[in-house]
């Protein structure tokens, strides 16, 4: 399973001088018809098995459309421009920038639906449980769902049947202004998404959401679950009505700061009418299993492997590390989701993370060929996107925005005016696009690596052998006839000759004999021929020499 977190907003936009802070009519924004069949079929070549479409729910934004009744938000609980997409205003919306007519947007967006599944591929959107718009109004629910708080007792800090947490007699203080300074009133205050329970928030909490009620008392630490509180009803109908729309799965949004309780009530409930992928965005690890058991598929592995790799990099921390992090999984490995970029992350290529693409790419192999699980690359990843410069309110931190209409100048030479077809990349994109496509293809083409057992080789490869463990993963993938050494040098500046010992028990899991004849491997992704000697293949080893940031992918 190979997952591309598409970002509508800036994967279609075309607009090559777009200024600073821009609004929409300056700076453009794509849009659901700007993925097109020929976006489709070189995703679906570059070995993308699901899309997750980012940002489609209706958000706050600075962006009225007044002849579908819809205002702009207030700027101070607005994070930029066009606003963030975890910050919903209607849970049952499309959000109007992404249309080209935007009357018709929903239309629009079950169109893209049924073109991704004509090419074979399944459609994944974001679900934001725990928070929503501090002016939710939702101009589309289904006329017998009531809105979000509309019989909610705003007295007290807590009712069970409340939909949001209260702080009574409290206004509501915006980040930064004195209350009588904003434009904006809400009183009494309303708790923040980020757990926040008061009307002071500070301008890093999520001060532009309010968090929602599941029955969890957090300032009496209980929770009251019977009779079923009123949110659970109403969260269950919104992921029905989404999934009465086509789409196959939800990338759930901060899944951990909703109670399990809710969510093995409620996939159950889900999957007897529909066959739907869950992806929790979690980052407890002591809360895995928990989640697992109330039936997610796959979990967000950020705090594990992804920490791990970056860490290598940033701060020198030894590659064998790699080993405590499938380790401390204790069996969830082909449930963990692995990335190195999403839209919360810094690009591998800014000059806040590698720098550079072609450096990050032993990191990525390791991260994709690990397990059986899924991988997931971010839109323009592919491309060697770095986000470089001020936006907007969102500042030159390596990410590209998700607060501001901006474009991906490296991915727009992909896009080449609707053709994807990389007429206009440079040589190195090239060289960049060839690597994801042919290490996309391997995860669901080669039997190794989407079915077969993984082999840790680092125990019989310590520092004191020729070998170097500071910098130097090595591992086997197998399944039948299919075998694969995967060796990564991690140091991005100095090469390593380095002797891979394989272990006799490992030769037998993988069903090959040793004899004396001298055997002949090939590097998947370069084609070169690699000899070793297999009578002493787990005493001296296969000899490999490895270049600054390099990944070997050899079939044995």
């Amino acid at each position: 399973m190979n997952v591309y977190q598409l970002f509508v907003r800036t994967f279609g936009n075309k607009n090559t001088e777009p200024v600073f802070d821009g609004d929409k009519t300056q700076n453009g924004c794509g849009t659901f018809a700007n993925i097109n069949n020929n976006a489709l079929n070189s995703l679906k070549s570059l070995g993308i098995t699901h899309i997750w479409l980012t940002g489609v729910i209706r958000h706050s934004s600075r962006t009225a459309y007044h002849e579908l009744g819809i205002k702009a938000t207030n700027p101070s609980i607005t994070k930029g421009k066009a606003g963030s997409p975890y910050s919903i205003m209607d849970y049952y919306d499309i959000d109007p920038d992404l249309a080209v007519n935007p009357k018709n947007r929903m239309e629009e967006f079950e169109e893209l639906v049924a073109r991704i599944h004509e090419k074979g591929m399944k459609v994944i959107i974001d679900f934001v449980p725990n928070h929503l718009a501090r002016e939710y109004k939702s101009l589309y629910k289904p006329f017998d769902v009531e809105e979000f708080g509309e019989h909610d007792n705003k007295n007290v800090i807590f009712s069970k049947d409340n939909n949001f947490y209260y702080c009574p007699d409290q206004e509501f203080e915006v980040p930064g202004q004195q209350s009588a300074a904003s434009s904006y009133s809400e009183f009494p205050a309303k708790a923040s998404g980020n757990d926040v329970f008061s009307a002071k928030p500070s301008v890093n909490d999520w001060y532009d959401t309010v968090k929602l009620n599941y029955g969890v008392d957090y300032q009496n630490n209980n929770k009251v679950f019977e009779p079923m509180p009123n949110t659970w009803l109403k969260m269950l109908n919104i992921m029905s009505y989404w999934c009465e729309k086509g789409i196959d799965g939800f990338r759930v949004d901060m899944a951990e700061m909703v109670p399990v309780e809710f969510w093995r009530w409620s996939i159950q409930e889900l999957r007897e009418s529909y066959d739907v992928i869950m992806i929790a965005e979690i980052y407890q690890p002591h809360l895995y299993g928990n989640y697992i058991e109330a039936g997610f598929d796959f979990l967000y592995d950020k705090v594990g492997l992804y920490n791990t790799l970056e860490n290598i990099y940033r701060y020198g921390q030894r590659a064998d590390t790699i080993t405590d992090v499938w380790k401390s999984l204790h069996g969830l490995d082909d449930v963990m989701l692995r990335f190195m970029e999403n839209h919360d992350e810094p690009r591998l290529a800014s000059e806040c993370f590698f720098g550079d693409a072609e450096k990050s790419l032993p990191f990525v192999g390791v991260s994709a060929l690990m397990n059986r699980g899924p991988f997931m690359i971010y839109n323009g990843q592919e491309s060697g996107e770095d986000a470089k410069g001020m936006t907007g309110y969102s500042g030159d931190d390596g990410r590209t925005s998700i607060f501001d209409y901006v474009t991906m100048p490296k991915h727009q030479a992909w896009m080449a005016d609707g053709s994807f077809d990389g007429k206009f990349f440079s040589e190195k994109q090239n060289t960049l696009f060839k690597f994801y496509k042919q290490l996309l293809n391997l995860r669901i083409n080669n039997n190794a690596i989407n079915k077969g057992a993984f082999y840790d080789l680092m125990w019989v490869n310590p520092w004191y052998s020729d070998f170097d463990p500071q910098y130097v993963y090595a591992f086997l993938r197998f399944y039948g006839e299919e075998r694969l050494l995967i060796v990564a040098n991690l140091n991005t500046m100095e090469s390593r000759r380095c002797y891979v010992k394989i272990p006799t028990d490992a030769l037998q899991l993988m069903n090959l004999e040793q004899n004396d004849l001298f055997c002949e491997a090939v590097d998947i992704l370069t084609d070169e021929k690699i000899f070793y000697n297999m009578i002493d293949i787990d005493s001296k080893g296969v000899m490999l020499d490895l270049k600054p940031a390099d990944i070997k992918i050899i079939k044995l």
